[in-house]
């Protein structure tokens, strides 16, 4: 779930009872042969420290794929990585041994800006055949991967339609954050509905300047969740999510200074519709590593809280 890949050339509960935003639907399912589905009990292999990994470079690593202290050599696995995705330096867009499904090559371009200002690329239906078979998941339909593809790019646009919406409440302070949020959900004029465009003439927009993948680490919320949903089922009854993400974005403001701000992303899968059509929730929110954004988080939420609760909508309607 949510591969962006660099550029062919190096040059470039309720869902859970409180994931909060729906996506629209979609007739693309992910069937039980998508990763996203299966997180990987492998070894989990990062980039050391002192790895550089240039602007707008994907920085998620296959589980499958041994550390340097495990296979120091510099003909080793790692090493082959391509440094701005951490992918095999040129995977094959030729059709795999056996294949008898043909596979478009075309590769989608993303809404997403990245750090070095261009936009992230999705896989083509190929390289995405090719990267699971890489990975041993032998057993995916061949038939499927073009609807894989589109539910990968689907919720990754959904993902970044929330950031920017955060981002417009709070990339101008928190001052500006708490005027957008104390009328709630329902009565701010900022929502996240207005889609990834960045209208702000005056603050740089947004960028995804690097992404972990994380699915075997469910985050806190989310445990909690989960404890919750043992502890009272009628009400909060949800399973865990099935991918988690951790999206690392530039964030200017009004003077051009910039800094990285941390998200965290829940993938979750409610009932499906009535006619069948599958259920995706995303909970988008800003990870708690400084003061600043456990503030915003608080604002967002208790503003809707209390905009519900005093009856904010009736006063407006009045």
């Amino acid at each position: 779930m949510g591969w962006f890949w660099a550029d062919s050339t190096p040059s470039a509960a309720t869902a859970a009872a409180t994931a909060p935003h729906p996506l629209p639907r979609s007739d693309a399912i992910p069937p039980p042969g998508c990763p996203m589905h299966k997180p990987s009990s492998s070894l989990k292999a990062r980039l050391p420290e002192a790895a550089s990994t240039p602007a707008g470079a994907c920085p998620y690593v296959p589980p499958d794929v041994p550390t340097p202290a495990s296979e120091p050599s510099k003909s080793s696995v790692f090493s082959k990585l391509n440094p701005l995705n951490n992918m095999p330096m040129h995977l094959s867009q030729k059709r795999a041994e056996g294949q008898t499904v043909a596979l478009p090559v075309e590769r989608e371009t993303s809404t997403i800006p990245k750090g070095d200002g261009g936009l992230w690329e999705y896989p083509s239906p190929q390289q995405m055949y090719n990267a699971m078979l890489r990975k041993g998941y032998t057993d995916t339909p061949q038939d499927a991967v073009e609807s894989m593809v589109a539910v990968h790019n689907f919720l990754n646009e959904g993902a970044w339609a929330e950031i920017v919406e955060w981002e417009r409440r709070f990339s101008r302070g928190l001052a500006h954050g708490w005027a957008q949020c104390r009328r709630g959900e329902e009565g701010s004029l900022a929502s996240a509905m207005l889609g990834p465009h960045w209208g702000d003439r005056e603050i740089e927009e947004p960028k995804l300047v690097r992404f972990t993948g994380r699915p075997g680490e469910l985050t806190p919320k989310a445990q909690m969740l989960q404890l919750l949903s043992r502890a009272y089922p009628k009400k909060f009854e949800s399973e865990p999510p099935f991918d988690r993400h951790d999206w690392y974005v530039k964030r200017c403001n009004k003077e051009g200074i910039c800094k990285e701000v941390r998200y965290v992303i829940d993938y979750y899968s409610g009932p499906p519709e009535p006619t069948g059509e599958p259920v995706f929730y995303l909970d988008v929110r800003p990870a708690v590593d400084t003061p600043s954004a456990a503030v915003e988080r608080l604002m967002r939420w208790g503003g809707d809280v209390w905009w519900r609760a005093s009856g904010g909508s009736a006063r407006e309607n009045k």
